[in-house]
């Protein structure tokens, strides 16, 4: 799964790296960006726009907008068969901009759980593969909400946990934004995950564990790491 991710890169950075057309007047960095929270996406609409939205999918038909709280990720197995996320995986589909995400790994069985930062080795930004919807309430006012996709782990995020959301090629993105292609297979062939090679992971402190602490310090790395060594950790199902 996704819970918490960051998203701490210049906007400019990002304006050059994700081809931006119209972008937001500022961006100040997250660096434990939370469900229930706004964070910037981008869309293809008439050129690439970088707005923020909520994390956490509101279907356009919900009767209460709370369903959002269930939907902050979406299986990338199931896409066509949940209600919630069929009609916006042909057609609203956007890119979740981040630099790095969490994961809390099991080292006690249940009883302990170390957070983790997971990112690109080169520290470039990236993109989370996201759907996106909109609901209006009786009253006329619009959220505008977004999920990011998951899939089974790389051999990176697999010691942490069995999930890990769906980092796009860089050249998928384009393919990803296409209004035009709504052909399910060729958009699952998209949903794989990232190379392991490419990326990295460490310890951080328990600091991240609140969403309330968004500080550059919540993915430091942890100055008495528990875990030794993320690749000698044995995961089991």
């Amino acid at each position: 799964m996704c819970g918490r991710y960051t998203q701490a890169v210049d906007l400019k950075k990002l304006i050059s790296r994700f081809r931006i057309d119209h972008a937001l007047p500022k961006l100040p960095p997250r660096y434990n960006v939370a469900p229930g929270q706004q964070a910037p996406i981008v869309l293809a609409d008439g050129g690439r726009h970088l707005k923020l939205m909520t994390w956490g999918l509101v279907p356009h038909w919900a009767q209460d907008p709370k369903i959002g709280n269930g939907m902050i990720n979406a299986r990338a197995e199931s896409l066509t068969e949940k209600p919630s996320f069929r009609r916006p995986f042909l057609r609203s589909r956007c890119l979740v901009v981040a630099d790095g995400f969490y994961e809390w790994c099991d080292v006690g069985h249940g009883r302990r759980k170390v957070p983790t930062w997971i990112s690109l080795s080169s520290g470039e930004p990236f993109a989370f593969a996201g759907l996106w919807d909109a609901w209006r309430n009786p009253a006329g006012e619009t959220i505008e909400s977004f999920t990011v996709i998951t899939t089974t782990a790389n051999d990176v995020v697999r010691p942490i946990h069995h999930r890990m959301p769906v980092i796009l090629a860089r050249e998928a993105e384009d393919h990803w934004l296409d209004p035009e292609l709504r052909d399910p297979d060729k958009l699952r062939d998209l949903l794989v995950p990232y190379l392991s090679a490419e990326m990295r992971a460490y310890e951080v402190a328990s600091l991240v564990n609140s969403p309330e602490n968004d500080v550059p310090e919540c993915k430091q790395p942890a100055t008495s790491p528990y875990i030794t060594s993320l690749k000698s950790i044995r995961y089991n199902n």
